[in-house]
């Protein structure tokens, strides 16, 4: 036998074994299907039908993927909360959305100095109120000091306008509200987020963004040059991602796109 015809044999011998052992692992009992693997975004599963579209195509295909999710109620999103939003640094507290403020997990309530739960996406603007659904959808519904939600209200997203004193850094006049900026992005996603969730095929209304403020009860909310600044100022950060992760693990069982892949906020609002 010449010397590369042994070596052509080692090397036939060592795939072989490779391949046995591979065959031959064995899944764990009982374990949950396992997690996609996170490259660029599940772009090998989870928007693996999305990949290389843009404009209505691109938020078509992305309607599709995250609209089928696990619902919950919304007396669940109070504990759901206290889990999307803990504090890294104490897991006693969750993190305030607009004040920034860590405060007890056990605070939650309607007094003036408790914390409730924020929609982003005003219910009011689509008149969807607490309906299991979007008024109940976690990748919108976040912590926030009663008196500060009040101050938002309904209004819409923008620049300008008064300091809110219990809140600085947050600025707000007679139809917008702007959030500080460690947040400005996280808004913008979860707006654009409920803009691509609802299109008005299961019974709610069709969620759109448009370049206003002053919407309303309309099923639309502004401002759209604002929200896309907003989300390129501020890309994702780890506190966005765990959040992501957990709705996706532990809730609802569905993504926001917009924070796997912020790109596609400019590829489908051109």
């Amino acid at each position: 036998m010449t010397r590369v015809t042994r070596w052509k044999s080692l090397a036939l011998l060592v795939c072989a074994v490779a391949a046995t052992a591979t065959a031959q692992t064995p899944a764990t009992a009982g374990d949950a299907p396992a997690t996609p693997a996170l490259a660029g975004g599940y772009d090998d599963t989870y928007y693996k039908d999305a990949i290389g579209k843009t404009g209505q195509p691109l938020k078509d295909s992305l309607h599709k993927i995250i609209s089928n999710n696990t619902k919950i109620s919304y007396s669940q999103v109070w504990e759901a909360l206290k889990n999307t939003d803990q504090d890294p640094s104490n897991s006693a507290n969750v993190i305030l959305l607009y004040t920034g403020r860590s405060q007890s997990k056990s605070s939650n309530g309607g007094d003036p100095d408790d914390w409730n739960r924020e929609h982003v996406w005003a219910k009011s603007h689509g008149d969807f109120g607490t309906a299991t659904g979007p008024g109940t959808d976690l990748h919108h519904l976040r912590p926030e000091d009663v008196s500060v939600n009040s101050t938002r209200g309904n209004k819409d997203f923008d620049e300008g306008g008064s300091q809110v004193s219990e809140a600085p850094g947050n600025y707000t006049d007679a139809d917008s509200f702007e959030p500080r900026d460690a947040v400005k992005g996280d808004v913008a996603r979860m707006i654009f987020y409920m803009a691509v969730r609802y299109e008005g095929d299961d019974g709610f209304p069709d969620l759109e963004v448009n370049d206003k403020a002053g919407n309303g009860s309309q099923p639309y909310l502004g401002r759209l040059s604002a929200l896309r600044k907003w989300n390129a100022e501020d890309p994702p950060d780890a506190f966005e991602k765990r959040r992501n992760q957990v709705i996706y693990d532990t809730y609802q069982h569905n993504r926001n796109p917009f924070v796997d892949h912020p790109e596609w906020v400019d590829a489908i609002w051109r």
